[in-house]
């Protein structure tokens, strides 16, 4: 039975907001970064500046050339404890408009991030509720340590998981995602692994350091745009009827790749038993 947990939201600290609360590791050092939220004393809790660092973040991520894989953390002993008690007091006070507003840079981040061309990797320790979880569904690969916890905790508070729920449901699927959103039941690293959220547990933070490097040098054998556009491949696919359209769309991505310059230096380097050019 998973592990019951605390309430994501994060009471009893200032809110004092300043710069600094998203870092970017390892830009322009090669082909790894890693995006940091770094508000360890509020347990990486969202507001609005760290909805709006993220998306920068995700933004300067996505127009340098060379980055293959994204992995995205929190510091210290929490992944994202969700919404910050101060952001969330000082939305009751908006206007539904405002609210709505406010919501949209939650979305809009989110989707920055699902739309990278490189891989995206959460990685995951410690608590990560509510938007928390957002992220994680929103990368393309989870991994978390087996001190994990997760939870929708919105119906508590007669909220919603609204803008994470387009990620939320594309992975664990509606059925799951009913009874997670609609009870705030709380999970552990086991069944989020076992419903789809998470892809592997690992035992500790070593482990999942080690993971990240094992992650980080394994995609240096995969062409950049190959993964790119295999990302794109399966957001077209998916849900669509087999049928003549889909089969003549797939043939033609395929047909492409084939001709492309990453394709035919991927054929060539196979057949002359050789590393391609992008793994060197």
């Amino acid at each position: 039975m998973p592990n019951p947990i605390a309430d994501p939201l994060v009471e009893g600290v200032d809110s004092d907001i300043t710069s600094g609360f998203v870092e970017i590791e390892g830009l322009g050092d090669g082909h790894a970064v890693t995006v940091w939220i770094n508000r360890p004393e509020r347990k990486n809790a969202f507001d609005s500046t760290v909805i709006g660092a993220l998306d920068e973040a995700f933004e300067t991520i996505d127009n340098q050339e060379g980055i293959r894989v994204v992995f995205v953390r929190g510091r210290g002993a929490a992944f994202s404890a969700g919404a910050d008690i101060d952001w969330m007091r000082a939305a009751s006070d908006l206007t539904e408009h405002e609210n709505q507003e406010d919501a949209m840079a939650m979305a809009r981040m989110l989707k920055q991030l699902h739309d990278l061309r490189p891989l995206t990797v959460a990685l995951v320790e410690g608590p990560a509720m509510g938007g928390g979880v957002g992220l994680v569904a929103a990368c393309d690969v989870a991994i978390a340590t087996k001190n994990a916890r997760f939870a929708f905790s919105e119906v508590k508070l007669g909220l919603v998981p609204a803008t994470i729920s387009p990620y939320v449901i594309a992975a664990i699927g509606p059925r799951r995602a009913r009874g997670l959103f609609a009870s705030a039941r709380a999970f552990d690293a086991a069944f989020a692994e076992k419903i789809g959220l998470v892809d592997d547990v690992v035992a500790d933070a070593a482990a999942l350091e080690a993971a990240q490097a094992r992650m980080a040098d394994e995609i240096r054998a995969c062409g950049p745009n190959a993964v790119a556009a295999a990302k794109s491949l399966v957001a077209h696919v998916a849900g669509q009827p087999i049928d003549e359209v889909v089969m003549a769309e797939t043939a033609r991505r395929i047909a492409h790749a084939r001709v492309s310059e990453e394709g035919r230096e991927g054929i060539a380097a196979f057949l002359d038993k050789r590393k391609p050019d992008w793994a060197e």
